[in-house]
């Protein structure tokens, strides 16, 4: 099973989700492909994804992570929490201090809409943080230099000996991500 956690304001229709499960969808494998709409409270979150996943996963079957942003925030502590795979692409690192300054309502990027940052929500996040990983070889790391959210040092530093795409260039979306959906298909396939 490959889990896609989306980030911050974003949703299963972002382009980086879109490109994977129209990939997947190629390659016959809609039924390995969960992406779900996740809730502003990284708490409800968190919940939400092991539900689903509990309910979707067959007996047996292994379950990687793609985490982009906060999704890939997540998908660390998931990882750490469940011993599960993890792809992070620009993830975040310190979202409680990043997304301090988003508190009120803001805008979601797909359909419309709007969402509530509330203080808990960055108590919430704080409360996930996982200082640093376990076991390297369970995560790969995609990071472009020229993201203009997060910080690429901070990716770097906080997933030593872990399986790296450095980009140069690009940006937070990772605007070429059609070059790389393979690749991060291969590290969800590669045996563990």
């Amino acid at each position: 099973m490959i889990v896609y956690l989306h980030g911050f304001r974003s949703s299963p229709q972002s382009f980086k989700a879109r490109l994977l499960a129209a990939r997947l969808t190629e390659l016959g494998r809609t039924g390995e492909w969960l992406c779900p709409t996740l809730p502003v409270s990284p708490a409800e979150a968190i919940a939400q994804i092991e539900r689903e996943i509990a309910e979707s996963v067959k007996p047996g079957e292994r379950i990687t992570l793609i985490g982009s942003s906060l999704g890939g925030y997540f998908a660390t502590y998931l990882a750490e929490k469940h011993g599960w795979r993890a792809a992070l692409l620009n993830p975040a690192i310190v979202p409680q201090r990043d997304l301090s300054k988003y508190l009120g309502e803001q805008p979601l990027w797909h359909g419309g809409g709007s969402i509530v940052v509330e203080p808990r929500h960055l108590d919430e996040l704080r409360a996930l943080a996982k200082p640093q990983i376990s076991e390297p070889q369970r995560y790969y790391l995609m990071a472009a230099t020229g993201d203009e959210v997060l910080d690429y040092r901070e990716m770097l530093a906080h997933y030593p000996g872990v399986a790296t795409h450095l980009i140069e260039g690009s940006d937070h979306g990772i605007s070429e991500f059609a070059d790389y959906v393979d690749e991060v298909i291969r590290f969800c396939d590669a045996p563990q």
